[in-house]
């Protein structure tokens, strides 16, 4: 079965993972790290794709973002990817490749995931055992919602102006968040999706979405193709 193309919709935020050949760590110093967070802010700027948050973990990093042009995510990818490996491969003397294939990504319901997504990120090296409590971490973008520095990297999506009237309603906001978690179901939602590739959200939102795109958007049943204007059929 043919592989299908990688869904990007302009306008949409998105949740992409990016991981190591074979687990295999992906930053090895603190220069690594930083030349990572440069290169996201460098090619992000260059390719129009606002970058809401991130975490860089040692074999893998996750990002939420939404693409302002056609083509903006995939070739910011590709530009990031190809000038990270190969500087890491010049600084630690190795040759070959460094990641797991192409990257993951999935297109989320911005009021019912996107705030999810964001917490989900932000926990990833709690939930590793890396540190005891976010903001521990310097890696994310936990410290910038939370008031604790400002990120450069970070175009927050218009949904965290919901959070409060002020800036510091906001991080108090935010932080309660991270620290109420989110729920096995949203959790296992959003790793699903993400590494499948299919659309996450309710029933409208994936029926109206399918309306902007020709590539489809769920798993339906053997039989039964997806077609515009009709309502999906969950496997």
């Amino acid at each position: 079965m043919a592989r299908l193309p990688r869904l990007t919709v302009t306008g949409y935020p998105h949740h992409v993972i990016l991981r190591g050949n074979n687990r295999q760590d992906i930053f090895r110093s603190t220069a690594d790290y930083q030349r990572m967070l440069d290169l996201l802010f460098e090619h992000s700027r260059a390719h129009k794709v606002d970058i809401h948050a991130y975490v860089l973990m040692g074999n893998h990093l996750h990002l939420l973002l939404t693409p302002r042009e056609d083509q903006g995510l995939p070739k910011m990818m590709q530009a990031v990817g190809r000038s990270y490996v190969q500087a890491f491969n010049k600084v630690h003397a190795r040759t070959g490749t460094l990641w797991e294939g192409r990257y993951r990504s999935t297109l989320i319901q911005t009021e019912r995931y996107l705030l999810a997504c964001m917490v989900y990120i932000d926990l990833n090296p709690v939930r590793a055992h890396m540190v005891a409590q976010p903001e521990d971490y310097a890696w994310s973008s936990y410290g910038h919602f939370a008031g604790h520095r400002i990120d450069r990297l970070i175009t927050p999506h218009a949904l965290v102006w919901s959070l409060g009237n002020t800036p510091f309603a906001r991080e108090a906001a935010y932080a309660e968040l991270v620290h109420a978690g989110i729920s096995a179901d949203q959790q296992g939602a959003l790793t699903d999706a993400t590494l499948s590739g299919w659309a996450l959200g309710d029933d409208r939102f994936v029926v109206d979405l399918q309306m902007q795109t020709e590539r489809r958007l769920i798993k339906t049943k053997a039989g039964r193709p997806f077609s515009k204007g009709l309502k999906p059929v969950p496997n």
